[in-house]
């Protein structure tokens, strides 16, 4: 019997998967996990653009500028490397965090979170 024990209210349970609970003959999540976008230094959460552009700026990351109302792009000085990232950061995404992090190493890290519903 595989599972993870799960504490709530006092009562430890086992259960087959952790992200979900079962309740009223369903099942309903009980822990969301989506992806974060970390600057390594700081261990800060990166939330918005106005977080991440100024240690974009500190690494040498100049923003490009750009007529496109619908994209943001940063680029490094004596470089090739360019970060495109939707302008709207509700449409930031995994991949976006990932190209980051490919550009700047041990700087950056993509981690889980967690957060209970």
């Amino acid at each position: 019997m595989s599972g993870v024990w799960v504490f709530r209210n006092g009562v430890a349970r086992l259960v087959s998967n952790p992200l979900m609970e079962p309740i009223d003959g369903g099942m309903e999540p009980v822990v969301t996990r989506r992806k974060v976008l970390v600057h390594v230094p700081s261990n800060e959460i990166i939330s918005s653009y106005s977080c991440l552009e100024p240690k974009l700026l500190a690494l040498g990351w100049e923003r490009y500028p750009l007529e496109e109302p619908d994209l943001i792009q940063f680029h490094k000085v004596y470089s090739v490397d360019l970060i495109s990232l939707p302008a709207d950061f509700s449409k930031f995404k995994t991949i976006h965090m990932y190209d980051i992090v490919v550009k700047n190493k041990s700087i950056f890290e993509v981690r889980d979170y967690f957060s209970s519903s």
